[in-house]
């Protein structure tokens, strides 16, 4: 068995020294080096999300994301929460469309302890029959706890209407129909495809130090260690998507109407995101944004208002949420889209590229002053992009977005038709 080789990714001042080390069999451990934390963050992340089940096993990795912590031949779920707790430090997971993450953030002296009790869950959890029982009723409630909240059903929506009933389109949690019927030898079986070796990445940051780091993984997940290096799982096809449904409104009997409005955006690994962020950070970032100023400060047409974006690995997604009296959302969209397409056809001024560039320098900074949020940053960089920038180049990258690169993308993204999704005491027809 060849000696697994470390190599340092960054060394950087304004940040910290990012190791990887690859283990027999392919499990990656990255590191983020900061001496004077004292705190310690680490994470399990798992290349497996929604967007890879197959439609009767739709909801299955968030399923399982409650299963890890329900006991082990080693431990209880009542001992695994008290691992972490007992010392003060937190353990919690998630699901998103590509990956699942599973971390704790203890106090650096707690390290050890953490990797064992992460690791006993994620290579050796028990999936009971009957815990998968128990889980299903709490996710059922869940998934009810979220319908009944319009602000998330109006989110949930312009996913749909954006991506139809694919894997992109359909809910993190499954549906009420897909929960029921999983079976615990479905739930156990994906469990033992995915969570394999070269499937998994540990990212710890804050007071760490590589090198014992690396030991404590190898030790924690050696039941799922093999003598050779194997290829990681590659991501599924890319989707055939259905052209976007323009205009989704569901009545629900509340005091404020939700209205997102928006349309697809490009890839992650497209060029053009620096200057996209940049962008979204002008229409809708803050308090000083444009739609900000427009809608809530000069109409008083809504109490929140804010853009978004999100990206996958062959598409992405922008949008603007607000919520208002159900009188004036028919005012709200328009004074959106009349916004959106004003920004496309004149783009922005320099003192509003000079806000949105020190929106973004100013929260990647400000990040790293957690180390929950380096681990994530390293964690998401590496499932996600597989490759890792300095601190330095990041600002740098953002610095050199330029007026026209701005106006360009927002042309081209802000041009398209726009999608419009709004939940309230009203009906579609009510909307032309």
């Amino acid at each position: 068995m060849s000696r697994p080789q470390t190599h340092t990714l960054i060394d950087d001042p304004l940040g910290g020294t990012v190791k990887l080390t690859v283990l027999p069999g392919g499990l990656r451990v990255l590191t983020e080096s900061v001496p004077t934390m004292r705190s310690a963050s680490v994470g399990v992340w798992v290349g497996v999300g929604a967007r890879d089940e197959a439609p009767e096993l739709a909801g299955v990795s968030h399923f399982l994301e409650h299963l890890l912590f329900k006991g082990t031949a080693k431990r209880t779920a009542t001992e695994i929460a008290e691992s972490i707790e007992s010392v003060g430090g937190e353990s919690n997971a998630y699901t998103a469309r590509e990956l699942t993450c599973f971390y704790a953030r203890v106090l650096d002296d707690d390290l050890p302890m953490a990797v064992d009790v992460l690791g006993d869950a994620l290579c050796s959890s028990l999936v009971t029959a009957a815990d998968v029982e128990v889980e299903r009723d709490v996710i059922l409630e869940e998934i009810a706890a979220s319908a009944d909240e319009p602000s998330d059903v109006v989110h949930e929506l312009f996913n749909r209407a954006l991506f139809g009933d694919g894997a992109l389109g359909r809910d993190i949690a499954g549906d009420p129909d897909t929960v029921r019927a999983l079976t615990r030898d479905q739930i156990y079986a994906f469990y033992r495809r995915h969570y394999r070796a070269p499937n998994l990445t540990v990212c710890a940051a804050g007071g760490v130090d590589h090198g014992e780091t690396v030991k404590l993984v190898a030790e924690a997940f050696a039941p799922i260690l093999g003598g050779v290096e194997v290829p990681r799982q590659r991501r599924h096809d890319e989707e055939l998507l259905p052209e976007p449904v323009r205009l989704q409104v569901e009545r629900h009997d509340t005091e404020q109407a939700h209205l997102v409005v928006g349309c697809r955006l490009f890839s992650r690994h497209d060029d053009r995101k620096d200057a996209f962020e940049v962008l979204n950070n002008i229409l809708g970032g803050g308090m000083s944004s444009r739609l900000f100023q427009t809608v809530r400060e000069q109409r008083g047409l809504a109490y929140t208002v804010y853009s978004f974006s999100t990206y996958f690995a062959d598409t992405g997604l922008f949008g603007v949420y607000a919520g208002s009296n159900p009188d004036k959302v028919h005012q709200v969209r328009e004074l959106v889209l009349a916004e959106l397409a004003k920004v496309a056809a004149e783009g922005v001024t320099d003192e509003e590229l000079r806000r949105g560039k020190g929106m973004s320098k100013g929260g990647m900074v400000l990040s790293m002053e957690d180390s929950g949020s380096r681990m994530n940053g390293l964690g998401r960089e590496e499932l996600l992009y597989g490759s890792h920038l300095s601190l330095e180049q990041e600002l740098a990258d953002i610095e050199a977005v330029t007026v026209d690169q701005v106006k360009a993308v927002a042309s081209e993204i802000l041009s398209q038709p726009m999608t419009t999704v709004a939940v309230g005491p009203f009906d579609q027809k009510d909307f032309k």
